[in-house]
């Protein structure tokens, strides 16, 4: 059995599939590269590598909906990690529960439920 994710294969970046536990809904998709793996372990909280900022950054740390991890499973390849969180506040940068708040439906994307919050309030500068 691996110990950690292979960060070899894509230039030291993995994909990460963030599910809700008590729903297992779906949150998010991010990146991680081994400082963010090791930052999480060692904290307990998810963090990620931000591709457009080119930075580690703890989830939650400007809005204060951080993400505590509860279980984290690797694939068969050990290149994707499943990270289930409880999430607290919005996992959407936009105030939504779920990055995935648009739904595909007669030709277009529709708004598939309501902001949580206003990211006005929770991203003040």
């Amino acid at each position: 059995m691996t110990e950690k994710p292979d960060f070899v294969k894509e230039n030291g970046l993995i994909p990460v599939i963030v599910q809700e536990a008590a729903s297992r809904r779906v949150l998010m998709l991010a990146y991680m590269n081994e400082t963010a793996w090791n930052k999480t372990l060692e904290t307990g909280l998810a963090h990620y590598w931000s591709r457009s900022r080119k930075t580690l950054w703890l989830k939650g740390e400007s809005s204060g909906h951080v993400q505590k991890v509860r279980e984290m499973y690797v694939d068969c390849d050990a290149d994707t990690l499943l990270i289930v969180v409880e999430q607290s506040g919005a996992a959407c940068h936009e105030g939504y529960a779920s990055c995935f708040f648009r739904r595909f439906e007669n030709g277009a994307f529709q708004l598939a439920e309501e902001r949580v919050c206003d990211p006005k309030e929770v991203y003040k500068a």
